[in-house]
C-alpha cells in the first residue's frame, strides 16, 4: 500500500502537530517524574566514542526515565528528516540549520609514536615535515597542507603528503600510534595519549590547524518555539561533564 499524493500532502500538513502533541505528553511526564522519552542525539563516530560513551552510564544514572538513542555517523544528517533531538557538530561554527550552542573548543595537535621518532628523520620544526610520510585524514583540507601559528603570530602553510588517507580519526589514531607516521589529531581524541606518552606533540610551540585556528565543539537542536526538557538536561548534562574532563586533561598536560 502506498499514500495517494492527496494523502502525502495530508500527512505533511499534519506531522508537525503530532509531533507537538508527542512533546507535549512528554513535558506533562516529565513534569510529574522528571525527564522521560528518547533522545535522538548525533555526532561523528571517533567524538562519540572518545567523548560521549564513557559518559553513558553517568547519563543513564542521572535520568532513568530517559532512553537514548545514541546515532554516530560521520555524515551530517538532517534534524528535522531524521527527528535528531540533539547532534554535536565540529567546525568553526555550528551551522544553520537550528540552534547552536559551544559546548567546547577545540584544538588541533601534529602528534607522533615514540618509536617512530626514534627512527625517523629529525622533525625540529614544521617545514621538517616534508621529509616524512604522514598519516592523513581523507578531507581535502586535511590531506594537502597544514597551518603553523607561532607564538608570535607568524602564519606556515606547510604541504604534506602521505601514503595512508583514513576517512575516520579514530582510525588515523591508530596508525599514529602504531609508528605509521605524524598525523593531525583534535585534542579531545588524543589528550590521554599525550599525557601517556602514547603520543608526542611535535610542535608544542605552534597553534596548528587544517581549515581555521578557532575550531570547537557545538550543540545543535532544531528551531522550536520551547526545547523540551530532555534536550535541556541533556545539553546542561554534556556542557558540565566535557568541560569539566577538558579543564582537567588540560591541568593534567600542564603538569
Amino acid at each position: 500500500m502506498a499514500l495517494t499524493e492527496a494523502g502525502e500532502r495530508y500527512l505533511a500538513r499534519i506531522a508537525v502537530l503530532l509531533d507537538e502533541l508527542d512533546r507535549a505528553g512528554d513535558e506533562s511526564r516529565a513534569a510529574r517524574f522528571g525527564p522521560v522519552g528518547t533522545l535522538r542525539l548525533t555526532a561523528s563516530v571517533a567524538f562519540g566514542n572518545a567523548c560521549l560513551m564513557p559518559l553513558i552510564p553517568e547519563l543513564r544514572a542521572s535520568f532513568p526515565k530517559l532512553k537514548l538513542e545514541l546515532v554516530l555517523t560521520d555524515a551530517i544528517l538532517d534534524l528535522l528528516t531524521e527527528r535528531i533531538d540533539l547532534a554535536i557538530r565540529l567546525g568553526p561554527s555550528p551551522g544553520t540549520e537550528g540552534i547552536g550552542v559551544k559546548l567546547l573548543d577545540t584544538r588541533y595537535r601534529v602528534c607522533a609514536a615514540p618509536d617512530y621518532i626514534a627512527r625517523s628523520s629529525r622533525l625540529n620544526s614544521p617545514a621538517d615535515l616534508a621529509n616524512h610520510r604522514c598519516v592523513l585524514f581523507s578531507l581535502p583540507d586535511f590531506r594537502s597542507r597544514w597551518l603553523f601559528r607561532s607564538m608570535k603570530g607568524a602564519l606556515t602553510e606547510v604541504p604534506i603528503d602521505g601514503d595512508v588517507v583514513i576517512s575516520n580519526a579514530l582510525a588515523v589514531r591508530h596508525c599514529a600510534i602504531a609508528g605509521v607516521g605524524p598525523a593531525l589529531l583534535p585534542n579531545w581524541l588524543i589528550d590521554d595519549d599525550v599525557t601517556e606518552k602514547r603520543l608526542l606533540d611535535l610542535f608544542p610551540n605552534y597553534r596548528v590547524a587544517a581549515t581555521s585556528f578557532d575550531t570547537a565543539a557545538w550543540l545543535l537542536y532544531p528551531s522550536r518555539a520551547f526545547l523540551p526538557q530532555k534536550v535541556r538536561v541533556a545539553i546542561d548534562f554534556l556542557k558540565r561533564r566535557l568541560r569539566t574532563k577538558r579543564r582537567i586533561e588540560t591541568d593534567a598536560s600542564r603538569s
